[in-house]
C-alpha cells in the first residue's frame, strides 16, 4: 500500500512524532491510523525502557504562584540534553506538568501521576519523539495563608525558588521587591536553611571537626581548639544561613537587615518562614 505525504502530514500533527517515524508507522499499520498511533506510543515506551538507566540532568524548572501569594509550586523535569530541554514538545510537556500541580497539590511525584494518569501517557510520548529519557523529578507546593510567597526562576529556567513569609497581614511594592531581592539571594548564595537553629547537627559536628583539627595542625593549645571552632562555626553560619547571609545588592547589609528595617518602617513582624530551592540535578531542600 502506497502511503501519501498527506496521510503522513496528517499522523504528524496529531501525533507531532517526526516525518520520517509516521511515515514508517503508517507503512507497518498498512494506513490504519489507530494502529499507526499505537506504534509511535509502542516506540516511545521503547526507548522509556531502552533510557531507564541513562542519566537526565538537563532540564527545566518551573514555578507558578497564586496572584494572592499565598499558595505556589515548583516542579523540575529532566531530559539528558540541553538542546532537548529547549524543544517545543518538552517545554509544553513542563508546563502542562506545572499547570497540573498548581491544579492538583499533590504532595510528591507518585501522588500526581496517580491523580493524573495521563501525564505518564505524555512523557512517554515525549521520550518517543525526543528520543531521550524524561521524567518529572520532583515538585513541591506551599501553603501560606497567614504569609506571602514569592518565585523566582533564574535565565535558563534550571534554577528556581520559592519563598515564604509567615505573619504578613498585608502587602505592598515594597515586600513585593523585597521578597524577589531574598529569593535572588537564595538563588545565588545557595544557604542550606533559614537560621542557625534549623542547621542539622551532623552538618555541625562536621564542621567542628575540621575546625579543630585545622587549630592543632596549627599549633593551637587543646583546650582552646572548643572555642576556636566555635568562632569558625560563626563564619560558617554567615555564611550558609540566609538570615545571617550578606546582602549580595549591598554586602553592607545582612538579610536580617532588610527585614528589621521593612518591619520597622511599617510597624510589621514579617519572618522568613522557610524556602525551597531546585537546582537542576540538586536533590531535594
Amino acid at each position: 500500500m502506497t502511503i501519501t505525504a498527506a496521510q503522513v502530514n496528517e499522523l504528524r500533527q496529531k501525533t507531532g512524532a517526526g516525518m520520517m517515524d509516521c511515515k514508517k508507522a503508517l507503512t507497518e499499520a498498512n494506513g490504519d491510523f489507530e494502529k499507526a498511533i499505537e506504534i509511535l506510543r509502542k516506540k516511545g515506551a521503547a526507548v522509556a525502557a531502552k533510557r531507564a538507566e541513562r542519566s537526565a540532568n538537563e532540564g527545566i524548572v518551573a514555578t507558578k504562584v497564586s496572584e494572592d501569594h499565598k499558595y505556589g509550586v515548583i516542579v523540575e523535569l529532566n531530559c539528558e540534553t540541553d538542546f532537548v530541554a529547549k524543544s517545543e514538545d518538552f517545554v509544553k510537556l513542563s508546563s502542562e506538568v506545572l499547570e497540573k500541580t498548581y491544579q492538583l497539590k499533590p504532595e510528591s511525584v507518585e501522588e500526581l501521576l496517580s491523580k493524573e494518569p495521563q501525564l505518564n501517557v505524555l512523557v512517554t510520548d515525549v521520550m518517543g519523539k525526543v528520543g531521550e529519557k524524561v521524567e518529572i523529578k520532583r515538585l513541591a507546593k506551599v501553603d501560606a495563608p497567614n504569609g506571602f510567597i514569592m518565585d523566582y526562576v533564574h535565565f535558563g529556567s534550571k534554577l528556581g525558588v520559592l519563598l515564604t513569609f509567615d505573619n504578613v497581614t498585608s502587602s505592598n511594592d515594597e515586600l513585593v521587591t523585597l521578597s524577589r531581592d531574598i529569593a535572588m539571594q537564595i538563588a545565588a548564595m545557595n544557604p542550606i536553611c533559614v537560621y542557625r537553629e534549623e542547621v542539622p547537627k551532623d552538618i555541625i559536628e562536621k564542621e567542628m571537626e575540621i575546625y579543630k583539627e585545622l587549630s592543632r595542625k596549627e599549633g593551637k593549645p587543646e583546650n582552646m581548639l572548643e572555642k576556636i571552632a566555635q568562632g569558625r562555626m560563626n563564619k560558617f553560619y554567615q555564611e550558609n544561613c540566609l538570615f545571617e547571609q550578606a546582602f549580595v545588592k549591598d554586602n553592607s547589609k545582612t538579610v536580617k537587615t532588610l527585614i528589621d528595617d521593612y518591619n520597622k518602617k511599617y510597624s510589621a513582624q514579617i519572618k522568613i518562614a522557610h524556602f525551597k530551592r531546585f537546582h537542576l540535578g540538586d536533590e531535594n531542600k
